[in-house]
């Protein structure tokens, strides 16, 4: 039963789901947590047998400024918990952390926005990628383009296990509703609130299409810093009326806004494998999202749903006109969406694909 420290940025609902599936294959668990959130973005409490570990980031908030701090107090957390590996992530917080504390036994996890956006900011968070991937046993990836980022960085492709993080198919599951065949038409948005996902975007689109269609509705997930901007595109447009903003929705409730919708819609920059995106698909929605490599690994146009141009409003909004003047072909795609992550995003077939990048980690000596 190896002994594992979990070290992630916060408490979401994707941490909940890798710290659950650990803990109940009979590993002993261990949660470290970078931020120290008054409202975590996940309403659960930790899995079963996981412990939390208390540290210096419940004190104070992390910085570069206070590398030389939390390195000292990482390693007396890693002299505590005494583990026999580490999965950490983001590259460039979390898993430089523990390169920098010198553990050896490191599988970074990577989180997408990490390689995709971080990594190329500026010379700092180059170097911090570069080193952190150097000193990394082995890589657990979502995607081939995260895959190929992470070659680029310097990454061994030997050491790198990419697997669709996937979805529970029991929980997101199609209902009797059948996308299209409502009275009304529902977009449903579940990203947050900040320019990274282009929500404003989705704003802006809807401002078109609820001109025309008096009947479409759109749902609205999440919160962040742009609330005031969309409230203000959404109004100036005269669709406010036809939005819904219920805010944060847990775990449990969440497929109920996946099967009251229509479409799913994101416009999001920058993705990995968007969980969100499998989540609309694995409740048999097709989907309207941003042509970006990420969606492209999952979405054939005219097959599960639609892509268009990443940062095209004007684009978005036809296609979004579309599907509601197509509405009798969304039965097909939706079928289609959930057929295809049943074959290849089941979280509880993809997961233990983990553990192949765990064992390189505790048989390495780097």
């Amino acid at each position: 039963m190896p002994r594992i420290l979990y070290f992630s940025r916060t408490y979401t609902p994707h941490d909940h789901r890798f710290l659950q599936a650990m803990s109940e294959n009979g590993d002993a668990v261990y949660a470290l947590h970078l931020e120290n959130r008054a409202q975590p973005l996940e309403d659960r409490p930790l899995p079963r047998g996981v412990e939390r570990i208390h540290w210096l980031a419940e004190r104070i908030p992390f910085g570069y400024g206070r590398l030389p701090a939390f390195i000292r107090n990482l390693r007396q957390v890693l002299k505590q918990v005494n583990p026999d590996v580490v999965l950490a992530g983001p590259l460039q917080t979390c898993a430089f952390l523990v390169a920098a504390s010198g553990y050896r036994r490191l599988v970074s996890m990577s989180w997408g926005y990490d390689l995709l956006i971080d990594a190329r900011r500026n010379r700092w968070m180059t170097w911090l990628t570069r080193y952190t991937l150097k000193h990394s046993a082995a890589l657990l990836g979502d995607c081939e383009t995260i895959r190929r980022l992470a070659v680029h960085y310097g990454m061994n492709p030997e050491r790198i296990v990419t697997f669709p993080w996937g979805v529970d198919l029991r929980h997101f599951s199609p209902d009797q509703r059948v996308p299209g065949k409502g009275e009304g038409f529902v977009f449903l948005s579940t990203r947050s609130w900040e320019p990274i996902y282009g929500v404003d975007l989705i704003a802006k689109a809807f401002g078109e299409v609820g001109r025309r269609y008096a009947y479409a509705h759109l749902i609205l997930l999440g919160n962040g810093s742009q609330a005031a901007t969309l409230q203000t595109i959404l109004s100036r447009a005269g669709v406010f009326e036809q939005v819904s903003m219920p805010g944060q929705i847990g775990f449990v409730a969440l497929p109920r806004f996946y099967r009251l919708t229509d479409v799913y819609v994101s416009a999001s920059h920058s993705d990995g494998t968007s969980i969100s995106l499998l989540e609309a698909m694995a409740c048999g929605r097709p989907v309207i999202v941003s042509d970006i490599p990420g969606n492209r690994e999952w979405i054939t146009a005219g097959e599960q749903g639609w892509l268009f141009a990443d940062g095209d409003w004007r684009a978005l909004a036809h296609i979004m006109e579309q599907a509601i003047l197509r509405r009798d072909e969304l039965k097909r795609m939706g079928e289609a969406a959930r057929r295809l992550v049943e074959q290849r995003a089941d979280w509880q077939r993809n997961f233990p694909k983990l553990y192949q990048a765990l064992s390189w980690a505790m048989e390495s000596v780097l």
